[in-house]
């Protein structure tokens, strides 16, 4: 091993080590997109070992639970908008995941269906993320994780309501059972 290399592990092992005491009072927004970052890198990475795209995996959640929607049902499920949409479902065409097939009532509609092969994804696919997922929630109580997914739950509802709200209504109080934090 390189000294620059033993140099960076050094560094990484500082950063990994003392990530608490350097957020202990982030906040609620900050903690969220870092849990996200290292769950999503380590599902990439063991995605990428049997050559899917991270990009592709929420698609084929989708298709998986329900095959043969439209291209506009799996964007706004994905949460993604059309045009990326468009291009993430092109490339997965191309790798023979998918096709596109015509409705015979409705030759406008286009709906997306799983191919054999981008079914049989899910066998080396899901048991990735369920990998990622016993990482993530070792070592914490039950309890703990029951009040964890209550909590996020009511954060996805909040901001949910906050996005529906009529512009004229949002102000900057906080509202009930909120600490003040920002963003």
């Amino acid at each position: 091993m390189s000294k620059t290399e033993k140099s960076a592990g050094k560094f990484k092992s500082d950063v990994l080590h003392n990530w608490r005491e350097v957020l202990h009072d982030e906040r609620m927004a900050h903690l969220i997109k870092d849990a996200f970052r290292c769950t999503s890198s380590g599902l990439q990475r063991r995605l990428k070992a049997h050559s899917v795209l991270y990009g592709h995996w929420t698609f084929l959640r989708i298709l998986w639970q329900t095959d043969g929607l439209t291209q506009r049902q799996l964007s706004e499920q994905a949460g993604v908008t059309e045009p990326s949409a468009f291009t993430a479902l092109h490339a997965m065409e191309k790798l023979a995941y998918i096709t596109r097939q015509k409705m015979p009532d409705n030759k406008k509609q286009v709906r997306i269906f799983l191919t054999l092969k981008g079914t049989s994804l899910r066998s080396l696919s899901v048991p990735c993320a369920e990998e990622v997922n016993r990482l993530a929630i070792a070592g914490i109580p039950p309890e703990d994780l029951a009040a964890t997914r209550r909590t996020l739950l009511t954060v996805i509802d909040n901001l949910n309501r906050d996005v529906m709200a009529p512009p004229d209504q949002s102000d900057n109080e906080p509202r009930d059972n909120e600490s003040g934090e920002g963003t």
